[in-house]
């Protein structure tokens, strides 16, 4: 028997293959891999949003007539309902809400929140007695429109020519002892950090007994801290469209907000808007850090008038010197 010789590359090539298609292996759980908890359940999630979403609906439709009612009668029904409104809705949509602070008691009170979501106006709504300041967008909404004017909103717009109009509106409404609901951001944003609040929004600021500045982040989510990939499934800003948001939303469990009533303080306590506006945004935005990196968070204290105070001496000698 003769020995056939083989170069020595031959031996390092594979036989060939009795299978004519290579093995495919696929998930054995549809929706992710095994053991993977922060998936999505086609089934479960599903049903656990058209129940939500069912429910909200049928609350909805339930307090309308009530507000509607309580608008016209005098007391302040209208203002204790709309609370409850709202925090009947976190706790349909399975949205546990921790408040750390109080608010403040010397109305009427203007309320400065950081804005990553419109579920801020159902979390805010449900813990402080106060009237939102919305774009006029949202009075053009379906239903949602409804519900914003019942909840008496004082809707304002970015034309320049209506300002003087919307600010009256709420000088007014302060007037009348009303706390107002404010976002100095002007809009919304993905959860990640607090945008610089505009001071044109505050020039009302002198009509209120107190200002608070208010920090909100979402910062549970399945029962566990939520991180930096968790933001946008809470956060609503840019094109998204909030009813493919709410369902997203309503698919998960174990989810949290927490909100922030820093120390409430006299908007004549500072020398101008400039300064309210600048000390509003770094305590709204120290409180808000602090949330996102799940640490221990305490109510921030009032601004310090002492610091401005030595800074406009120093200018005036600097002035002078000169």
């Amino acid at each position: 028997m003769e020995a056939v010789a083989r170069a020595p590359i031959d031996a390092l090539r594979p036989r060939r293959l009795r299978r004519k298609s290579p093995l495919r292996f696929g998930n054995r759980l549809p929706g992710g891999r095994l053991f993977d908890v922060f998936e999505d359940r086609p089934l479960g999630g599903r049903i656990r949003a058209v129940r939500r979403i069912v429910t909200v609906l049928l609350w909805t439709l339930i307090a309308i007539p009530i507000q509607a009612v309580l608008i016209a009668l005098p007391g302040r029904g209208k203002v204790v309902f709309a609370r409850t409104y709202h925090a009947v809705l976190c706790w349909l949509i399975g949205l546990k809400v921790q408040v750390v602070g109080k608010a403040g008691r010397d109305r009427p009170v203007l309320f400065l929140s950081n804005h990553s979501s419109w579920l801020d106006v159902l979390v805010l709504g449900g813990v402080i007695e106060g009237c939102f300041v919305a774009k006029g967008e949202v009075g053009t909404w379906p239903l949602i429109s409804w519900v914003a004017k019942l909840g008496r909103s004082v809707f304002v717009s970015r034309s320049r020519g209506r300002t003087g109009t919307e600010a009256a509106a709420m000088r007014e409404r302060l007037a009348a002892g009303d706390s107002l609901i404010l976002f100095p951001e002007g809009t919304s944003n993905d959860g990640t950090r607090v945008l610089p609040f505009r001071s044109s929004f505050l020039a009302v600021a002198d009509a209120a007994q107190q200002v608070q500045p208010v920090s909100v982040v979402y910062d549970r989510l399945g029962g566990l801290p939520a991180g930096r990939r968790d933001r946008p499934l809470f956060a609503w800003y840019g094109d998204m469209e909030i009813g493919s948001h709410f369902w997203q939303l309503a698919r998960h469990s174990g989810s949290r907000a927490t909100v922030v009533l820093h120390e409430p303080f006299s908007p004549a306590l500072l020398p101008d808007r400039k300064a309210l506006t600048a000390e509003a945004w770094r305590i709204v935005s120290e409180g808000a850090a602090t949330l996102r990196q799940n640490r221990a968070v305490a109510p921030l204290p009032a601004p310090s008038p002492a610091v401005y105070e030595a800074l406009a001496l120093s200018r005036r000698r600097d002035v002078s010197g000169a």
